[in-house]
């Protein structure tokens, strides 16, 4: 699986405005929503539900929330690029700008954990990261997100 499998051309955004995790995540829950076909609230309650477990700021301006939902087949990703950094509760206390939320079914709890594996690699890559940062639009991120992440690996 590469992340561009994850991500449909609809599940990412590339100039948000947000001024809280609460507000960000409800954004991703929009989008997910229309991607998806399904109710913005219902997946945002299961990523707070989430939050409230430990923030998924991983480090480095990046964030991974995730959540598991009723109805789905397979996994599904959506990308957010902040146009300012927010207070995520990161690990290292650094404000997020990219968000990269998984929404997995529920019955696949593997599928699920893999995938945070792999999207978690990814973004550790910091020429990725800036890559990402200084992407134009929609489909320069996706290609970034498509090409085989070892391809980058120092």
């Amino acid at each position: 699986m590469d992340l561009g499998e994850l991500l449909d051309r609809g599940a990412i955004s590339a100039r948000v405005n947000a001024a809280t995790k609460r507000q960000a995540l409800s954004i991703v829950s929009e989008i997910a929503g229309r991607a998806l076909d399904m109710k913005a609230a219902e997946i945002l309650t299961k990523l707070m539900q989430r939050e409230r477990l430990g923030s998924t700021g991983v480090g480095s301006g990046v964030a991974v929330p995730h959540a598991t939902l009723e109805g789905l087949d397979r996994m599904h990703g959506v990308f957010v690029r902040l146009e300012s950094p927010i207070d995520f509760g990161a690990m290292d206390e650094q404000p997020v700008d990219l968000i990269f939320a998984l929404l997995a079914p529920a019955d696949h709890p593997a599928e699920h954990l893999r995938a945070l594996a792999k999207v978690s690699r990814a973004l550790r890559q910091a020429d990725l990261r800036q890559q990402l940062r200084q992407a134009h639009g929609i489909d320069a991120i996706r290609a970034l997100m498509v090409r085989d992440p070892r391809s980058t690996a120092a």
